[in-house]
């Protein structure tokens, strides 16, 4: 889902640089009893969302007629397996860092520079800083390429995204944003782009601008041609658009795919399908495990055990979906040994 990245704003629903920052981190990840868990997708919110969602993995979607007012959500709300619940008030980042290091996860958080320093203050060890180039609550702002450049150079920031083109209805092919793109191929920095799952009825709810279409994760052949040592998380695995997210995986070997939103929004049958085709088609190397965190601090719980639980995965692939690939994606761990 995408949240824009340099303010908090509810628009959803919705070279080895890395190695000696995050050191730290991944010695104090390795325990002996609870293996280390990468989460390539988290937003820095630090409350659950007032009157939110209780539920997750709906098992159906809202039919509505356009006469009647829409839920800000889309989702429907019941028959949903488990019921998960907002945190308390001022108490969302506490209990979302107390998981992480429960579960021994270190995340990748996206937002604007100032939410997300206040994640590497509360878990200096466990959070990858990501920003992008969304500005504001004006969709479509952006911010300044060299102020992006700042803060990957001397800010800290490692990740590029959450980069929300589709809910602006443009291409990441789009000429408009290319320079960013120039840059973090110049930096050597990994982009994570939106593309697929938007929530039920998204144009209809609270994103008129946004587009189906541009999902489609073959759009980015143009932008990978253009810049063909690009590093690509394509968010969602590009769900529900399988044969055309296979089709780009194969043509490219360094474009990656994570399962944030999809293993927990959809039917988990259809997310087990979805997960099942990537890795059956031989690509088990290149999906990554992600929540797309936000207002529930049992959802990183939740989201591990649906990979845990899946039969159709051996325990290698549970262990490089959950760890493994991200950290070749991230190039976090240099020594090729797998945890």
């Amino acid at each position: 889902m995408y949240l824009h990245s340099r303010k908090i704003l509810f628009s959803v629903i919705f070279a080895f640089p890395f190695a000696a920052a995050l050191g730290p981190a991944l010695a104090q990840n390795t325990t002996d009893t609870v293996p280390p868990v990468i989460d390539v997708h988290v937003h820095a919110i630090e409350e659950s969302w007032p009157g939110g969602p209780t539920c997750p993995n709906a098992s159906k979607f809202i039919a509505s007629d356009p006469a009647t007012k829409q839920s800000d959500i889309g989702w429907a709300q019941e028959e949903c397996t488990p019921k998960l619940y907002p945190a308390a008030k001022g108490e969302y980042l506490k209990d979302v860092v107390a998981e992480m290091k429960r579960l021994n996860v270190t995340a990748v958080v996206f937002g604007d520079p100032k939410s997300v320093q206040k994640w590497r203050d509360a878990a200096p060890d466990r959070v990858i800083p990501g920003t992008s180039f969304a500005d504001g609550e004006t969709l479509g702002a952006r911010v300044p390429v060299e102020e992006l450049r700042k803060d990957f150079t001397s800010g800290g920031f490692k990740v590029m995204g959450e980069i929300g083109l589709q809910y602006e209805g443009i291409s990441p092919s789009d000429p408009s944003v290319d320079k960013y793109f120039a840059l973090a191929e110049e930096l050597d920095i990994p982009i994570a782009i939106h593309m697929g799952t938007g929530g039920s009825g998204r144009a209809n709810v609270n994103s008129p601008k946004y587009r189906g279409s541009m999902g489609n994760p073959l759009l980015l052949e143009d932008l990978l041609a253009r810049h063909p040592k690009l590093r690509v998380q394509v968010m969602h695995a590009g769900y529900p658009m399988i044969d055309n997210m296979l089709t780009l995986l194969q043509a490219n070997s360094h474009v990656y795919v994570d399962v944030a939103g999809l293993i927990w929004s959809y039917p988990i049958k259809e997310v087990n399908r979805y997960i099942e085709r990537l890795v059956d088609a031989g690509f088990e190397d290149r999906v990554m495990f992600g929540t797309d965190q936000m207002e529930w601090p049992k959802l990183m719980a939740y989201s591990i055990s649906l990979i845990q639980n899946a039969d159709y995965l051996s325990a290698e692939q549970k262990r490089d979906i959950l760890y493994n690939n991200a950290a070749r994606f991230l190039r976090l761990d240099g020594t090729g040994v797998k945890k």
